[in-house]
C-alpha cells in the first residue's frame, strides 16, 4: 500500500467569513489587532469573544467605545443534523447588538443565519458561513471592506445603534403634520 492509500481523509472545515467595516478604520486603527485574509483554525469547543480586552477576547478592537467583551460566537450542532451552526450572544451591558433586523440586549442570543449583517455602534460585520464536515475545528477569516457594508450589499436601511441604551419606539401611523391650538398642549 502506498502512503496515499493510508492517509487520513481530509475533512472540510466550517468557515465563518467576516467582512468588517468601520468609518474610521484607516485613521484610528480599530482593526489593527485582526489578521486579515488569513484563515485561522479554532477548536470547535472554543467560545470566540470579540471586544477590547485582549486578555479575554480572541479578536480585539482598539476602540474605547467598544465593551471589554462586546459579543461572542459559539459553535453547536442541532439535533438530527450533521451541520454545525453558530449562536451569537450580546455580552455588552451598554450597547445593543443588531443581527439583521433583530436587536439583542445584554445576554440575549440567537442562531446566526448563514448570511447576516451584525452591527453595534459604527461597526458593521457581514458574516457568511461556509459549511464543512469537521466536528473538531472551524475557521474564521476576516476581510476589510473599504466601503460601508450596508450600502455595498444593498442591505435595507436600518436605524443606527445608539452608543448607550435602546431605541424608543413610537407610532408612525400619522405622518402628516397636525394643526393644534396652543391651549391644547
Amino acid at each position: 500500500m502506498s502512503n496515499f492509500e493510508d492517509a487520513d481523509t481530509e475533512e472540510t472545515v466550517t468557515c465563518l467569513q467576516m467582512t468588517v467595516y468601520h468609518p474610521a478604520q484607516l485613521q484610528s486603527g480599530v482593526f489593527q489587532s485582526i489578521r486579515f485574509y488569513n484563515r485561522e483554525k479554532l477548536p470547535s469547543s472554543e467560545v470566540v469573544k470579540f471586544g477590547r480586552n485582549s486578555n479575554i477576547c480572541h479578536y480585539t478592537f482598539q476602540d474605547k467605545q467598544v465593551s471589554r467583551v462586546q459579543f461572542s460566537l459559539q459553535l453547536f450542532k442541532k439535533f438530527d443534523s450533521s451541520v454545525l451552526s453558530f449562536e451569537i450572544k450580546n455580552m455588552s451591558k451598554k450597547t445593543n447588538l443588531i443581527v439583521d433586523n433583530r436587536e439583542l440586549g445584554y445576554l440575549n442570543k440567537m442562531d446566526l443565519p448563514y448570511k447576516c449583517m451584525v452591527r453595534f455602534g459604527e461597526y458593521q460585520f457581514l458574516i457568511e458561513k461556509e459549511d464543512g464536515e469537521s466536528l473538531e475545528f472551524f475557521e474564521t477569516q476576516f476581510i476589510l471592506s473599504p466601503r460601508s457594508l450596508l450600502q455595498e450589499n444593498n442591505w435595507p436601511p436600518q436605524k443606527p445603534v445608539p452608543e448607550y441604551g435602546t431605541y424608543s419606539y413610537c407610532s408612525t401611523q400619522n405622518t402628516s403634520p397636525t394643526e393644534m391650538d396652543e391651549n391644547e398642549l
